[in-house]
């Protein structure tokens, strides 16, 4: 039964030294010096692997650990299933006592009723928007002209000319060019 730390900065110019200081109590520490909004962190991953039945893993904010709800209830399931706690220290929450799992669990509930709130005001403002002519929808990518775009070029259009008549960016037209 391990106490394992996981801390994480989101670029190179920040420091890991305060979270480190907090979890200078912890077996094993987890470190990663990557954007929480990536799509796969690696030391997360190797760190959730890693972890066994009764080990507890201690970060010092939730925000380290998971990018949103949805991602924090996917990670604590996961570690539900391999028998493993969390700690949040800044909250005060211990996934092993009752009350810590409450807390976890309002958070997460908050959370997603703050965002069905959200897009529920979305919806109706688009609706209100539609009803007085002023919704035109989503703008067309670049990629919705990738057709017109390889079609110009095989003609031999140049690639600014292409941008300027099709209304999207130069590297747009070098992207779809590339595929």
């Amino acid at each position: 039964m391990a106490n394992i730390g996981y801390a994480r900065v989101s670029t190179a110019g920040q420091s890991l030294e305060v979270q480190l200081s907090a979890l200078r109590g912890c077996d094993k520490l987890f470190k990663e010096v990557d954007s929480g909004a990536k799509a796969e962190r690696i030391e997360l991953n190797i760190m959730l692997d890693y972890v066994r039945q009764g080990d507890t893993i201690t970060v010092t904010k939730l925000c380290r650990l998971a990018r949103n709800t949805k991602h924090l209830l996917e990670v604590v399931e996961y570690l539900d299933k391999k028998g493993v706690s969390l700690v949040v220290l800044n909250l005060g929450i211990d996934t092993r006592s009752p009350t810590g799992r409450l807390m976890l669990t309002m958070i997460g509930a908050v959370a997603t009723f703050e965002r069905q709130l959200l897009l529920e005001r979305q919806a109706e403002g688009i609706v209100l928007a539609k009803q007085k002519g002023k919704y035109k929808g989503r703008k067309p990518t670049a990629r919705a002209k990738q057709a017109q775009v390889k079609y110009l070029l095989a003609g031999g259009m140049s690639k600014s000319q292409i941008a300027k008549e099709l209304s999207i960016s130069l590297s747009s037209v070098y992207r779809i060019n590339k595929d």
